[in-house]
């Protein structure tokens, strides 16, 4: 049983009895349920539940309540609390000092009681206890009998309880890294440290051939496998066989060990295998294998396949693939981030997409800049529209999310990548027929298998992100928004054709500033910090910032206006808003140090 992150709700209150204290006990409290039930009909948990709040039992007015609010919170596994206070209070007396929680503080805009003077003193108090919190506060003045939670409000403490949410689902949980490193790729070293004290997140390393194991031995749902193998034959169209017709040399024809017709068979039992090595399968229990039923309590993972899988055996791809999307022969389900190449920081850059929107997250190399006088020299023509000053090639291996196709469909029918709990039937068989299934390049991938390949064919709005570390700083993150495009269909074939024609291609123009790295798209570019990026549907930059900032990784490159950090800050400057987030991360330190 999922015993879900919450929100913790804290009503604050001036302490004095006599008749201050009595008259805002309504107000104060009404405040309390009106942001709980703002936050559980707006934010679901990765698994679709509603986001659950718990309210103090009582107005906090000093020591002693707020000692009993902690005490109901710790029981509750509150990973986050958001105070709210119509009126002043006694800051240090009231204050959530639980040093693992969140905060946030909304004081109310009014005049009738200094509801600001409060959020202001306890903002300074918690800056000087060291403990980062969120302010929040309405533009404009409200009426004291107002219940309404302004449009603004609104949208800071959903972002901050959207963030917490999950901060609190990542703790606990572990990261799988199938295999090791693939092919020297820096990000595929698993940084423990990183993982345990920014994200609360256990690492854990299964040998690829625990894969290899419960395939000989047939530990895997073998009524499921069926099903699988039959949605597989229904629904996965092969494509273009890049190795027609080559004279392959000998290293290559001596090392594929799976016969090519067999190929479909064993990558879908790679992707059970997988699956249940993460989440466990109670099915297993069932066939007696107990251990491997229990999987490893991960919230992502990846796989390393080249070289030592790929040399010999069919590619991680498919399983890839459909880990990441919204569905799969059971119908629609939670995307898994999990990284191709087991690179780790993009494996958490999956997941940071995926935990702000629960859609699928998309694995990505970031390939070329195409300028417009480089596509005209190539093409014959130039861009125009969104992609008129340039884009970027954003390809790999076939193992993208199939949500990436823009196959699916909005109520008013404007492609889309939607929630996974909001797939319907007709958006799956959409995003399956939008595929097609290319045998693997068996130059890459001597053992064989299938890549995913289709063609972003809509205008979205998307977000680039990518995670680093840089010895001396740690952590960073660098945010891109921007969107896909579409372009003509002979400028298409003509710029993809000059790659790897099996592999799914997105083009990306990212939204422009005129300033630093969004100078042009070039510029973004030149200061992409990794060879891998993920794409998630939307314009979510202020999520993932807000985010960021509560995890303490600063986003050193981006393009967001909103900006929603803590209170404190502000402290280390006001204009240059990027160093000073680096600044402030550096000094408050990861969040489980």
């Amino acid at each position: 049983m999922n015993r879900y992150p919450k929100i913790g709700i804290r009503p604050t209150i001036d302490g004095r009895w006599g008749g201050v204290r009595e008259s805002l006990e309504i107000q104060t409290m009404n405040m309390a349920k009106a942001a709980a039930a703002l936050i559980e009909r707006t934010l679901r948990y990765p698994d679709g539940t509603p986001v659950q709040c718990v309210i103090a039992d009582s107005t906090i007015g000093g020591g002693a309540e707020a000692a009993a609010c902690a005490a109901k919170f710790s029981a509750e596994n509150v990973c986050a609390t958001l105070t709210v206070t119509p009126c002043w209070c006694y800051g240090t007396e009231t204050m959530d000092l639980d040093p693992l929680t969140i905060k946030a503080v909304w004081g109310f805009n009014g005049t009738e009681r200094p509801g600001a003077v409060y959020l202001a003193a306890v903002m300074a108090a918690y800056a000087q206890k060291g403990l980062p919190a969120f302010s929040i506060y309405g533009h404009d003045v409200q009426d004291l009998d107002d219940p309404s939670v302004p449009a603004d409000v609104s949208e800071k403490i959903v972002r901050f309880a959207r963030g917490a949410v999950a901060v609190g689902w990542m703790r606990g949980k572990s990261y799988v890294n199938l295999g090791g490193v693939a092919m020297g790729i820096m990000g595929s070293y698993c940084d423990m440290s990183f993982f345990q004290k920014y994200l609360g997140i256990r690492p854990e390393w299964v040998d690829m051939t625990e894969l290899l194991r419960r395939i000989t031995l047939e530990i895997y749902d073998h009524a499921e496998y069926d099903k699988a193998l039959a949605w597989v034959k229904a629904h996965c169209k092969e494509g273009f066989d890049c190795n027609a017709g080559k004279d392959l040399s000998e290293v290559i024809t001596r090392s594929k060990v799976v016969p090519p017709e067999r190929d479909w068979e064993f990558v879908v039992k790679m992707t059970l295998v997988a699956r249940d090595i993460l989440y466990g399968n109670p099915k297993l229990d069932e066939m007696g294998w107990h251990e491997e039923a229990l999987g490893k309590n991960a919230v992502a993972g990846g796989f390393q396949g080249q070289r030592n899988w790929t040399d010999w055996l069919p590619n991680g791809d498919f399983m890839e693939a459909m880990l990441a999307s919204t569905f799969d022969w059971n119908g629609k389900k939670a995307p898994t981030a999990f990284a191709t190449e087991n690179d780790t920081l993009n494996g958490v850059s999956m997941l940071l997409a995926t935990l702000v929107t629960n859609k699928a997250p998309c694995f990505h190399d970031v390939r070329t800049y195409w300028s417009p006088d480089a596509v005209q020299r190539v093409t014959g023509a130039s861009p125009t529209g969104t992609a008129a000053g340039g884009f970027i090639h954003l390809i790999n291996s076939g193992a993208t999310a199939l949500d990436g196709t823009g196959a699916a469909r909005a109520a008013d029918g404007t492609p889309c990548m939607k929630e996974w709990y909001a797939m319907e039937k007709a958006d799956i068989e959409a995003c399956a027929a939008a595929t097609d299934w290319c045998r693997a390049n068996y130059q890459y991938f001597r053992g064989g298998g299938f890549s995913s390949h289709f063609r972003t064919a809509a205008e979205m709005p998307v977000t680039l992100l990518r995670l680093n570390i840089v010895e001396g700083v740690g952590p960073v993150l660098q945010i891109a928004e921007g969107n896909t495009v579409v372009l003509p269909d002979e400028m298409h074939r003509t710029l993809d054709d000059r790659t790897d024609r099996t592999w799914p291609t997105t083009w990306f123009v990212p939204s422009l500033t005129g300033k630093g790295a969004f100078t042009d798209v070039y510029s973004v570019m030149a200061n992409w910090g990794a060879n891998h990026g993920v794409t998630v549907h939307g314009h979510v930059g202020a999520d993932l910032i807000t985010l960021a900032s509560m995890l303490r990784i600063p986003v050193t490159m981006h393009n967001v206006e909103t900006l929603f950090r803590p209170h404190a800050w502000a402290a280390y400057g006001t204009t240059d808003l990027e160093s000073a987030d680096v600044r402030a991360c550096a000094h408050f330190g990861a969040l489980y140090r």
